[in-house]
């Protein structure tokens, strides 16, 4: 843990070719930022890594802001306000915000939302009740919209978003069938209610394996990996099927685009309807969605996991760990 006079922070040191690996990060120190007029500085308990923050070391334009090279990385954060400085939080509140990660960092007030997490741990304000919560919540209501008697298949299943999904599919009446990449996380599913679950990594015939879990076809595809993946989802869509991407983990690291089967006159013949989504499409439902995903989770009716990996100097291994499938549920980095 840094003292009271060091902020530890961590920079892009490069931009990867490929997989990232250690050499892309730096970490400093500097001094604790001043926070100006309008600011708060924020401590930060927990920090977010996601996989969609690959995206961000790329120089090239996308959906969300490339990171500099020698400039802090950012991403979700869940602290308490250090010093308010005039705005309208006061010390020790609990807020989250997209920050650096960095022992402290000072934000604009109107860039930081206070925490209600009720009796839960802060950290969900990272996970079930954060972005990921909430991607899962209007991705599936929204887009995907699964209805009873409904087979739908999540991918990454065992992830933070995707855990959510298949929950709040079985909720509409579903019959859901999920992918992750071991024993321990089809076991999971099972838990979490899915009614089968597919070992990825223990399969070499995708298309087989969801013949066997899924054979009167796919009416809703929740698509989190792109792939050979989801290559083999299109072979077993039904008429009039539905298909959210939200996340392509599965080529975020491809130094070239690959061309994978052409799928898409599979959509001629289903009439199916494929929609990719972003959730700050629905930022103006937020706090609607977090209120619903708090009670269902305080009532026992959504469960969730997190994966917790302790202090800021970790939090390049934690990121990189996505990419390997370390993870289960949400992974968060333990800062303080």
């Amino acid at each position: 843990m840094a003292d009271d006079s060091e902020n530890r922070v961590w920079t892009l040191a490069q931009r990867p070719t490929g997989t990232p690996d250690d050499d892309c990060f730096e970490l400093e120190t500097r001094t604790i930022p001043t926070p100006a007029a309008g600011e708060a500085l924020v401590r930060a308990r927990y920090l977010s890594v996601d996989p969609y923050m690959r995206g961000r070391m790329r120089a090239g334009e996308s959906y969300a802001e490339p990171w500099e090279v020698g400039a802090p990385l950012q991403g979700g954060v869940v602290g308490e306000v250090a010093e308010p400085n005039g705005t309208a939080f006061e010390t020790g509140d609990l807020v989250v915000g997209n920050l650096a990660w960095a022992d402290y960092a000072a934000a604009p007030a109107h860039e930081l939302t206070p925490v209600d997490v009720g009796d839960l741990p802060v950290s969900t304000a990272l996970g079930a009740l954060g972005m990921p919560g909430r991607t899962a919540y209007f991705g599936t209501r929204e887009v995907a919209k699964p209805q009873p008697g409904d087979t739908m298949v999540v991918s990454a299943a065992a992830g933070a978003v995707g855990s959510v999904v298949g929950q709040l599919a079985k909720m509409a009446g579903a019959r859901v069938v999920g992918t992750a990449g071991s024993e321990e996380k089809v076991e999971w599913l099972h838990d979490l209610g899915f009614d089968a679950a597919i070992n990825y990594r223990a399969q070499d015939d995708y298309d087989a394996a969801l013949a066997d879990v899924a054979p009167e076809g796919v009416d809703v595809y929740f698509d989190n990996v792109g792939g050979p993946i989801t290559d083999a989802v299109f072979d077993h869509l039904n008429t009039d099927a539905r298909v959210a991407v939200c996340g392509q983990i599965a080529l975020y690291n491809a130094e070239e685009r690959p061309t994978g089967p052409r799928k898409l006159g599979k959509l001629v013949e289903t009439r199916a309807r494929v929609e990719g989504f972003l959730v700050s499409d629905f930022s103006a439902r937020f706090e609607a969605a977090t209120a619903d995903l708090r009670r269902w989770v305080t009532d026992g009716d959504l469960s969730y996991r997190e994966t917790v990996t302790e202090g800021l100097e970790r939090a390049p291994e934690a990121f990189l760990g996505l990419f390997e499938g370390e993870n289960v549920g949400k992974q968060v980095v333990k800062v303080s």
